[in-house]
């Protein structure tokens, strides 16, 4: 296995010994992109591993806009879109608008600020997923993010990848609170995805037991 190889493997794993290792016996793979061209330090963002991607960081790792919004390093993502703000409005290489990828990793604060520069609520991905920030904030879980979302024009009723919605993917995450606040901003309960699938059923599946009792409180039978 090569260098490279091996510190991609290491950053998917979570190995933060061997990451640091990696990069004191070769700097220069601090700023290593992976062959579909993924910098080592948004793979760390992608793979969830916060420790690793502050490490890179550290290190010097050159952050390219969207991984300075996926890493929530909001003084550099300043740097980009107060110099060029239709920046706030652009996507990253795989697709993703720049406020979803905020979204998506919790960043709230660089969300709001690249709204305020432009950034469309609702733009869509282009790569054929159909995320938006309101699908990635429900996805990762930020009811917080979600719940600006929703209060500053986000359609709670958006639908994209065989019929999900923002409120049947919170019930399938069994998230009662974000379930709650879309149901507050006029999610349709009785959406199902085009496999027939409604969020008491995906409540029940994944054993949900409080959010089952929620969605059968209003009404929900199936």
């Amino acid at each position: 296995m090569s260098n490279l190889d091996a510190l991609f493997e290491s950053i998917r794993t979570g190995d933060y010994p061997a990451v640091a290792k990696a990069l004191d016996e070769d700097p220069e793979l601090v700023n290593a992109r992976s062959e579909r061209g993924v910098s080592a330090a948004l793979m760390a963002c992608y793979t969830g591993q916060a420790k690793i991607r502050d490490l890179l960081i550290d290190k010097g790792a050159r952050l390219e806009l969207h991984e300075a919004v996926a890493a929530g390093k909001l003084a550099k993502v300043k740097e980009f879109a107060d110099a060029k703000p239709e920046l706030a409005r652009s996507y990253s290489p795989d697709g993703f608008p720049m406020i979803a990828l905020a979204a998506a990793f919790g960043h709230e604060d660089v969300a709001r600020y690249l709204h305020e520069k432009g950034a469309e609520m609702n733009a869509l991905a282009t790569n054929g997923t159909g995320y938006n920030a309101l699908t990635g904030a429900v996805a990762g879980r930020h009811s917080t993010i979600a719940k600006w979302l929703v209060e500053n024009g986000a359609d709670v009723n958006y639908r994209y990848a065989q019929g999900h919605s923002p409120f049947l993917e919170a019930a399938a995450n069994g998230n009662l609170e974000i379930v709650k606040l879309l149901v507050a901003h006029g999610a349709d309960v009785h959406s199902r995805t085009d496999a027939g699938k409604s969020a008491l059923n995906f409540a029940q599946e994944k054993g949900h037991q409080e959010l089952v009792g929620y969605l059968q409180s209003m009404g929900l039978t199936s």
